[in-house]
């Protein structure tokens, strides 16, 4: 354990993704929501995963690659999630730590297996998620340690832990220690379906617990109940202090009291696979964030990444994103 000072740490759900090209009919087929993401048990996945065509296995996890991409930044960065003491949960733990991130969470020795999503990619890039929570549903606030809490600028949270009642008592730890130590909580809301399940309970956290919020155009509609982006935009700006809202084609919006920064896509010769693209974006914003860069620069740094991101398939950046984001952005 170290005390030296963190960027980011991001508690989520520690996952190991298998991903592999499919088409609309597959989707059909097996009763799949294109572009969403359904929970499964183990016998489910096994079955779809024998359907599945060649995949490709890494680590993942949305706060999970937020906090890799913050890495690749050249940031420090902290993970918290929990695996099991099994092959997968071994090459997990190993990938973050071989990219310097702290992961310190004792593995479950019991239980469920490792966590894993199965991600279907379509030829239109839009990735359709079916997830076996497995081990990481063991996560709970035993395992936050306030002291790394603490150590941080920012704490990272993953709306999707929300569906699970001791995630929640972490949740609610991680924000107590880091605003008694004068840091900020970040929330990802994560999926227009847990929105749905939880719209109460999110807004309540923005406006009273979370200082930057994260969410794609149809997650903030959700949220406010409405179809109109710009009216959901003026209800989020009055209830935290950072709204980080994606729009994908569209860019991004970022809204701060009576600041308002409309940042442009970036340019995209090859759109692959758009897994891990609101995650790569919050890396950038965050990066950037806690480099005491202005809301625009924060805003551009995270549509570099998250352009990097989508550009060939899985959800870690393969490309030098810092040497990318300096040449774009000039410094």
């Amino acid at each position: 354990m170290t005390d030296a000072p963190l960027d980011v740490v991001g508690i989520g759900n520690a996952i190991v993704d298998v991903l592999a090209q499919a088409d609309d009919e597959f989707l059909a087929t097996h009763n799949l929501p294109k572009g969403g993401m359904t929970l499964i048990d183990e016998s489910q996945a096994a079955a779809l995963y024998e359907k599945m065509g060649p995949g490709i296995e890494c680590s993942g996890g949305s706060a999970a690659n937020t906090v890799a991409g913050i890495a690749a930044l050249g940031g420090r960065a902290a993970f918290v999630g929990k695996v099991r003491d099994d092959p997968l949960g071994q090459v997990f733990v190993h990938d973050l730590r071989a990219i310097g991130i702290e992961f310190d969470t004792r593995p479950a020795e019991k239980g469920v297996s490792t966590a894993r999503c199965l991600v279907l990619v379509t030829p239109d890039a839009q990735r359709t998620m079916s997830t076996f929570l497995g081990a990481s549903v063991a996560l709970g606030p035993d395992d936050v340690d306030e002291g790394q809490v603490a150590r941080a600028q920012v704490t990272y949270l993953e709306g999707y832990l929300w569906d699970l009642a001791q995630a929640k008592d972490a949740f609610r730890k991680a924000m107590k220690v880091a605003h008694e130590a004068g840091r900020k909580i970040a929330l990802t809301l994560s999926d227009a379906f847990c929105v749905d399940r939880y719209r109460r309970e999110f807004i309540d956290l923005a406006q009273h617990q979370i200082d930057i919020l994260f969410a794609n155009e149809v997650e903030i509609t959700s949220l406010y109940q409405t179809a109109d982006f710009d009216a959901a935009l003026q209800q989020v700006r009055g209830h935290c202090e950072v709204a980080v809202l994606t729009r994908g084609d569209k860019g991004s919006v970022i809204v701060s009291g009576d600041e308002v920064h409309i940042i442009d896509p970036e340019p995209l010769p090859n759109l692959v696979d758009t897994t891990g693209a609101g995650d790569l974006y919050a890396a950038g914003f965050l990066s950037g964030l806690t480099q005491g860069r202005t809301l625009h620069e924060c805003g551009r740094m995270g549509s570099i990444a998250a352009a990097e991101v989508i550009s060939h398939f899985g959800a870690r950046p393969e490309a030098d994103l810092k040497a990318l984001i300096s040449d774009k952005l000039g410094n």
